[in-house]
C-alpha cells in the first residue's frame, strides 16, 4: 500500500496531501472544542460546523499559497516546517475572525489549542511519511563517521542524509566538552574515543570534514587514524565549494598534501605578483602536470598575456579549456594564446616570443620519466638539452627579461640519462648567464612531485584498488616529496628572485621512505598489509629491484654550502659552472652523436661533461640495443634535428 503511494504521480500525491490535511485540521478543530468543553463526545452545532468548514478551506488555501504542497516530503527542510507554523497560526487567526463575523461563540483558548494540534497533525504526518520513506533506504546505506563536528561536518551530514550511499552514525570532535552530546540527532565522540565509536557503530568509512579555520594537526590526526583499518576520505576544499566545481558530498581520497607529512611551503604572493601582473608570460610544456599548474597559478596574478606552448595537441586543448573557464569565472581578463610547437625548434620559439612580446619564460617542457628516457637516450638529449638551449637562445634573441628552468633533484650526481640531461641543461643556462646580461636565467630544483604524471601515489592507489600487489623497487629507497602547487609556487618565486645563474632548491624537510608511504596509503584505504606477520592481510608489497638509472636516495645540492634567500624555505646554490666555449663544445659533440644516433657516444659525452654522471648500468636505449651496429653510421643526417 505504502509503495503504491510512493509510486503515484506528483499531482495525485498533492491531492492525497490536501485530503490528509483536511481530515487533520477538521479533527484538530473538533479536539480543541472537546478539550475546552471537557466533553468526550462533543457535537457541534450547525453554525460551528460552518465555521469549521470555512476555517479548514481557508487554511488549505493558505497552505497552497505558502507552497507547502510543492515541498517533496522526502526532502523536507526547516523552511517547510516554518511554513506549517505560519499556516497554522494564520488558521487560528482565521478561526477567531470567522467566529466574530459569523457570531459563533469561540472560547479564547480554542484557537490556541487548535493551532497546537493542527501543527502536530500536519507537521507530524509529514515527518512520519519522511521517516517511512527514508528509514528503509538508510538501512542499505554505508555507516560512516564524520571527523569534525563544526559547520563543514554538519553540512556534510545533511547532504549525506539526502543521498543514497552513506549514513552518518557518529561525529568525531576535537573538543572534549562535545563528548556524549548530539549534533543533528547523531552522537558526538571525542577523538580519544574514536576506536570505540568505530567498533560500536560498525563504521565502514571515516570522512574528514574539518573547518577551514581548524587548528587540527593533520599529520598527527592521520597517525591516529592509520591503525583503525578503516578507509579515510575527505570532502572538497572550501575554494572548490565556493567556485561550484564540487559539492560538499563529493567524497574523495585523501588530499596528496595529507600524505606529505609537513606543512606546505607558502610563497610570497606580493613578490610573485610584481613579476607577473600585466606582463606577457610564456610557459613551455604548458599541458604537463607542472606546466599546467604553473599556468593555473600565473593566470590568477593577472598577466597581460599567457602563452601556452605545448607539443601535445590534446594536452594543449585541455589546459586551454580549463584556463579559459577560470578566466571567465574569476573575471581575470587575461589574453590566453595556445601555441602548438616543440622546444627543439628554435625559430618557432623565437617567433612566438617576439609576436607576444614575452617578458618571462617558464621552461617546464622536458622528458622526466627516468626509465623512459633511459630507453630513449637520443630523444632525451634532444628534448632536455637542445630543447632548453634553443628555447634559451630564442629568449635572448627576443629580448625576454627572465627565463626560469624547471629542473630536478635527479640532476645532482646523476646515475641516469634523464638526470644527466637536466644537469647539462643547467650548465647551458649557467654559461648563457655568463655570456650575456640581457636575460636573467635561473633554475629551480626540487624532488618528486606528488600527483604528477608518473607519481607513485596514483600508481599505488590503482594497484591497491586492483587488489595488489603494490610494487616498490627497493625497501630502502627514499625520496623528497612536494606537491604540484608547491613546486609551481617555488618556480614562480624563483622567477622573481633570480639575478642570473642561480640554482634554487626547496627546504623539503625529511625524505620519505617509499615503502612507508605505500604502507600508509594501504592503511588509510582501510586495508592491511599482507606479509609474514599477517598472512591474512589484504595487499602485499613486492620489491621489484632498482630500475636502470635509479638511485636509492636523491640529493638537492651538489655542494654542502647552501645560501639563504629572502624566503625562509628556499635556498640558493651557485654551483660550479662552465664557460660558454666549454659548454658549446659539449653541445657540438652531443649534436654529432644525435645525428649519428650514437647512444654510446652521447652517454660518454654526458659522463665527461662535468655533470657528475655515473651510470649504474650499460646503455639501455631500446633501438640502440636492438639495431644493426654496422648500419648506424649510414643514417641520413637530414632526418635528425641539427643544432641551430
Amino acid at each position: 500500500m505504502f509503495e503504491k503511494f510512493l509510486n503515484l504521480s506528483r499531482f495525485h500525491k498533492r491531492i492525497v496531501s490536501i485530503a490528509a490535511d483536511v481530515v487533520a485540521l477538521t479533527f484538530a478543530l473538533w479536539a480543541a472544542f472537546s478539550l475546552r468543553f471537557d466533553q468526550q463526545l462533543w457535537v457541534p452545532t450547525q453554525p460551528q460546523i460552518v465555521l469549521s468548514l470555512l476555517t479548514v478551506v481557508i487554511t488549505v488555501g493558505v497552505f497552497v499559497r505558502l507552497g507547502l504542497y510543492r515541498a517533496v516530503v522526502r526532502y523536507l527542510s526547516d523552511r517547510a516546517f516554518l511554513t506549517v507554523v505560519v499556516g497554522t497560526v494564520t488558521s487560528a487567526l482565521v478561526l477567531i475572525f470567522l467566529g466574530f463575523w459569523l457570531e459563533v461563540a469561540v472560547p479564547r483558548s480554542v484557537p490556541i489549542i487548535y493551532a497546537a494540534l493542527a501543527f502536530i497533525f500536519v507537521a507530524g504526518s509529514r515527518m512520519g511519511v519522511r521517516m517511512l520513506v527514508m528509514h528503509p533506504a538508510g538501512r542499505n546505506k554505508q555507516p560512516v563517521a564524520i571527523i569534525g563536528a563544526g559547520e563543514t561536518g554538519l553540512q556534510l551530514c545533511q547532504a549525506l542524509e539526502q543521498g543514497t550511499e552513506y549514513r552518518p552514525v557518529a561525529f568525531i570532535s576535537f573538543l572534549k566538552a562535545n563528548h556524549r552530546t548530539l549534533v543533528n540527532g547523531i552522537p558526538v565522540y571525542d577523538i580519544s574515543h574514536i576506536e570505540r565509536a568505530v567498533r560500536q557503530h560498525r563504521v565502514k568509512r571515516l570522512l574528514l570534514a574539518l573547518d577551514i579555520d581548524s587548528k587540527v594537526d593533520r599529520k598527527r590526526l592521520l597517525k591516529q587514524l592509520e591503525p583503525l583499518a578503516v578507509p579515510v576520505q575527505t570532502v572538497p576544499s572550501m575554494a572548490e565549494l565556493i567556485s561550484g566545481d564540487k559539492r560538499i558530498n563529493d567524497i574523495r581520497d585523501l588530499e596528496i598534501e595529507d600524505l606529505l607529512g609537513r606543512e606546505p611551503v607558502r610563497p610570497d604572493s606580493a613578490q610573485i605578483s610584481e613579476g607577473l601582473f600585466d606582463k606577457s608570460v610564456m610557459v613551455t610544456g604548458a599541458g604537463g602536470s607542472i606546466g599546467s599548474e604553473l599556468c593555473r597559478q600565473i593566470i590568477r596574478h593577472k598577466p597581460r598575456v599567457l602563452v601556452l606552448f605545448e607539443m601535445s595537441e590534446f594536452a594543449l586543448y585541455n589546459v586551454e579549456r580549463e584556463l579559459r573557464s577560470i578566466n571567465v569565472i574569476e573575471n581575470l581578463g587575461v589574453e590566453i594564446c595556445p601555441l602548438l610547437g616543440s622546444v627543439v625548434h628554435r625559430r618557432r620559439c623565437e617567433v612566438a616570443m617576439r609576436a607576444f612580446d614575452v617578458d618571462t619564460v617558464y621552461h617546464a617542457a622536458a622528458y622526466k620519466h627516468v626509465p623512459l628516457v633511459e630507453h630513449n637516450v637520443i630523444e632525451g638529449v634532444q628534448n632536455n638539452v637542445f630543447g632548453t638551449w634553443h628555447t634559451a637562445e630564442a629568449a635572448i634573441a627576443a629580448g625576454v627579461e627572465r627565463f626560469v628552468l624547471v629542473s630536478t633533484d635527479k640532476a645532482v650526481r646523476p646515475t641516469n640519462v634523464m638526470g644527466a640531461t637536466k644537469r647539462t641543461a643547467e650548465l647551458v643556462l649557467q654559461a648563457l648567464a655568463q655570456r650575456q646580461s640581457g636575460t636573467v636565467f635561473s633554475m629551480v630544483r626540487f624532488g618528486n612531485v606528488l600527483g604528477s604524471s608518473g607519481s607513485v601515489v596514483p600508481l599505488f592507489r590503482d594497484q591497491i584498488r586492483d587488489g595488489g600487489p603494490v610494487t616498490v623497487t627497493h625497501p630502502d629507497i627514499i625520496r623528497y616529496f612536494m606537491t604540484i602547487p608547491e613546486a609551481s609556487q617555488l618556480v614562480l618565486q624563483a622567477g622573481s628572485m633570480g639575478e642570473g645563474g642561480e640554482v634554487f632548491v626547496l627546504d623539503m624537510g625529511e625524505p620519505v621512505k617509499i615503502v612507508d608511504l605505500a604502507r600508509k596509503i594501504i592503511r588509510l584505504m582501510g586495508l592491511e598489509e599482507k606479509n609474514e606477520a599477517h598472512p591474512d592481510g589484504d595487499i602485499e608489497i613486492v620489491f621489484t629491484g632498482l630500475r636502470p638509472g635509479e638511485k636509492l636516495f636523491e640529493e638537492l645540492l651538489i655542494g654542502n654550502n647552501p645560501q639563504g634567500t629572502a624566503h625562509p624555505r628556499i635556498m640558493m646554490a651557485r654551483e660550479i659552472s662552465l664557460t660558454w666555449p666549454e659548454v658549446h663544445r659539449i653541445l657540438e659533440g652531443l649534436g654529432r652523436a644525435s645525428q649519428a644516433f650514437d647512444c654510446g657516444a652521447a652517454v660518454n659525452l654526458l659522463k665527461g661533461s662535468h655533470t657528475g654522471y655515473v651510470p649504474n648500468g650499460g646503455v639501455s636505449d631500446l633501438v640502440w640495443a636492438n639495431g644493426d651496429l654496422d648500419d648506424r653510421s649510414a643514417l641520413p643526417s637530414s632526418n635528425v634535428i641539427k643544432l641551430g
